[in-house]
This record gives C-alpha cells, sequence and structure tokens, in this order.
C-alpha cells in the first residue's frame, strides 16, 4: 500500500505471526507513520482478525499510571500506562487506542493484544532474539544483558533474523512455529517477515567459553517462564500460559547455551 492509498484508505493492516490487525486513524501522518514503522508487516490484502481504532491526543494526556496495567472489567481488557490507554474487547475482537502520536505507544498495545490473542490458542510472545538457518528457527531467550543482541550480531550469512528482542510463537498442531516481528531491541531493525518451525531454545548464558548442556524440564519451565511476555492479571489465562510454556518444554528440545562472544557459537546451533 502506498502512502497516499493509506491515507486515502484512514487504516493500514498490520500483519504481525498472520494475525492482520487493522488500524484505523483520521490522521493521516499518524498512519504514514505508522506505514514507514512497520514496513514489511503492512499487508493490505491480508483478512484482519481484529479491528483497532485509534485517538490521538497530546503527549502527557492520558495518565498518570507510569507502569504497564492490564485488567478485565465487563467484558473488555483495559490496557494503562503514562502514554496509553486502550480497550480490547476479546469477543468481538475491536478495540480503541488513546495515545500521542508516536509509536512506541501502538507497540505497547499491540504486543499485549496480540499476547491475549496468542494464549487462547497456546502461543506465546517471549523476551528472545530468534533467527532461522537451514530452514528453522532457533530461539535464544533471556533477561536483559544476556546476550540476545550479542548473538543475533554474531549471526552467521546464511541466518535470517526474525528478532533481536521479542519473538512470536504459534502452535501448530505438536510443533511450534516462530514468526518474524516489527518490535526491535539494540539492532533498531525490524526482523525478517516470514516464518519457520521451532527446532530448539536455547537459554543464553555469557561466559568465558563456548558451551552447551540440555536443561531438566523443570528448570527449562523456571527460566522459559521468566522471560514470557503476558501483563494481565488473569488466573485463568496465567494458568493457561503456565500450561503452554509446559507444553512447548516437552515438544522442543531445550538447551543452557553459555557463549563467548565471537562467531564460533554458532557452530553449537543446530
Amino acid at each position: 500500500m502506498s502512502k497516499l492509498a493509506a491515507v486515502a484508505a484512514q487504516e493500514i493492516i498490520i500483519d504481525i505471526g498472520r494475525m492482520p490487525v487493522q488500524v484505523h486513524s483520521e490522521s493521516p501522518e499518524f498512519l504514514c507513520m505508522l506505514e514507514a514503522r512497520y514496513s514489511g508487516y503492512v499487508s493490505p490484502s491480508a483478512h484482519p482478525i481484529a479491528e483497532i481504532d485509534i485517538d490521538l491526543v497530546p503527549p502527557g494526556k492520558i495518565t498518570e499510571q507510569a507502569d504497564i496495567a492490564v485488567s478485565f472489567k465487563s467484558g473488555r481488557w483495559l490496557i494503562e500506562r503514562g502514554d496509553l490507554r486502550a480497550e480490547w474487547e476479546p469477543i468481538s475482537r475491536l478495540g480503541r487506542i488513546t495515545q500521542s502520536a508516536n509509536p512506541y505507544s501502538i507497540d505497547a498495545a499491540l504486543r499485549i493484544i496480540h499476547s491475549l490473542i496468542l494464549v487462547q490458542e497456546g502461543g506465546l510472545l517471549v523476551h528472545a532474539a530468534s533467527a532461522v538457518r537451514n530452514g528453522n528457527a532457533f530461539l535464544f531467550a533471556g533477561i536483559s544483558g544476556a546476550g540476545k543482541t550479542t548473538i543475533s550480531r554474531l549471526a552467521p550469512p546464511d541466518a535470517t533474523l526474525l528478532t533481536d528482542e521479542i519473538s512470536y510463537l504459534r502452535r501448530n498442531e505438536n510443533d511450534y512455529v516462530a514468526y518474524g516481528t516489527p518490535f526491535a531491541g539494540e539492532l533498531a531493525e525490524p526482523g525478517e517477515n516470514i516464518q519457520a518451525p521451532l527446532a530448539a531454545l536455547y537459554l543464553l548464558k555469557q561466559g568465558p567459553q563456548n558451551s552447551i548442556e540440555p536443561l531438566r524440564e523443570s528448570e527449562a519451565v523456571r527460566l522459559l517462564l521468566e522471560n514470557v511476555l503476558f501483563f494481565a492479571n488473569d488466573e485463568h489465562l496465567v494458568a493457561q500460559v503456565f500450561e503452554s510454556v509446559c507444553d512447548l518444554i516437552r515438544q522442543i528440545p531445550v538447551y543452557q547455551l553459555t557463549f563467548y562472544p565471537d562467531e564460533r557459537v554458532w557452530e553449537l546451533i543446530q
């Protein structure tokens, strides 16, 4: 879709994880900014599975809530932070975001909305880098400073980066598929909008040399849970997230990857 077409339509479709979301706004400038921000993920021919209206307000006119708060009231999810207020109806899959004209607010809202959609089908958003090599996807999870961006920078030329920050996983019968996302970390570059079956999950730890060892299931579940992005304070959905993590650990090989920051670490990844 060209910028002029987006302006005329007053909407664009942002397709992340093959979950197209139609975004409406009365601001042509804002839509042009979104088209540039989500370049590679704008898909005008996709059939949207959800719709969101954007209301723009001046900066500082939303709420004083500094941290993300996600609550469920009267059949709607309410998402609040200092720069945004959003409502999301899970049954109709219709939402509204009130925010200032910046891409970071809608980034946060889209992540939360996608996490709420994914939990219903056993999928996950994970604080992790991921890449595709030889037709398979590999996921590298870890807290800030564990080395997600570093291992992304060290990737060989035949590897395609899906993200260096937030990985998108969907359940496909007994397997999992990893998708590229536009949510970038320190590399400040969106991942490629492609998909591949998940072959292995690596929990990152930097050390004096490269080594790899399988993790016990209980330890793998604990470490992966620390890196799942899910903000809703809902006992039932949190239990579903836990079950999804346990299922993924049962289906996909999980390793502790201790690595020294040089390209030889990729010799261990297969």
